[in-house]
């Protein structure tokens, strides 16, 4: 962690902030990505009335606010989910600021989480991982991640999270060879983008990233069963609990991994 004596909260606000546009151009990946829609023309509109979105109504989480909820032209309920991506991504950016302070790592992590973001929105809606996100947020976080290496002078760091990119591919790869109905191909593309995010931070990571994601979709799978949501037929969202084994691992990992040494006394 770089030590620029200015205050972490003010680092936490500016990631906060910028989450809340970030999120605003997510709503625009999660509804016209699934859709092979372009995601830069047109500009936003209603769907409803197909009237395009002014400045004034297009402020993040504020415009909805103001809107109550509604167009501006014909009235039409603006769904919640908008907002609610919004807020989730300022949250998402301020936890990676309060995690990593300020550190050239930074960038990197506010481009992981908001691609599974995007991500985890598109595979509950639409049981869907396109390559349209998959393969850019790969780019984007092997693109940033040079920043430290660099910066920090750790290539030895950045190529061994490269390796656990590999790694993680060919693990899901075998797992979907061996049964395709369990996983899909799509969760064997996220994977490498998991092993890259978490094999910068160490081995550890990757591990408790992996098994955090199983726990967690055993946990919800099992709620959902008990509650005839669902049955031990149904396909789930697989690449949801990847996304949350990996923030479990971002946010908490230090923590985690320090209490399971202790534990083990290893």
């Amino acid at each position: 962690m770089s030590d620029t004596g200015l205050p972490l909260g003010l680092l936490i606000a500016l990631c906060a902030l910028f989450g809340l546009a970030v999120g605003s151009f997510l709503n625009v990946v999660i509804y016209r990505v699934p859709r092979k829609e372009s995601i830069v023309t047109p500009p936003s509109a209603c769907p409803s009335c197909g009237t395009p979105i002014t400045p004034r109504d297009n402020i993040p989480v504020l415009s909805w606010v103001l809107l109550r909820g509604k167009c501006r032209s014909c009235g039409a309920a603006i769904s919640w989910v908008y907002p609610a991506v919004e807020l989730l991504t300022a949250g998402l950016f301020a936890g990676v600021a309060a995690r990593f302070g300020y550190d050239w790592a930074v960038p990197a992590y506010l481009a992981l989480l908001a691609g599974l973001l995007a991500l985890s929105w598109i595979d509950v809606e639409r049981m869907l991982l396109p390559r349209a996100v998959v393969y850019p947020t790969l780019a984007l976080v092997a693109v940033l991640l040079v920043l430290p290496a660099a910066i920090y002078h750790e290539w030895h760091d950045y190529w061994v999270a490269w390796a656990f990119a590999g790694g993680w591919f060919l693990v899901f790869y075998a797992m979907w060879f061996a049964s395709p109905r369990i996983i899909g191909f799509g969760d064997v593309r996220l994977a490498p983008v998991l092993g890259l995010g978490l094999g910068w931070l160490g081995w550890r990571y990757v591990v408790l990233g992996f098994f955090g994601a199983n726990v967690i979709g055993a946990l919800i799978g099992i709620g959902l069963i008990l509650a005839k949501k669902a049955g031990p037929e149904h396909r789930v969202p697989y690449g949801v609990f990847l996304a949350l084994g990996t923030a479990l691992a971002v946010y908490a990992g230090p923590e985690l991994i320090d209490a399971f040494t202790r534990h083990t006394g290893s």
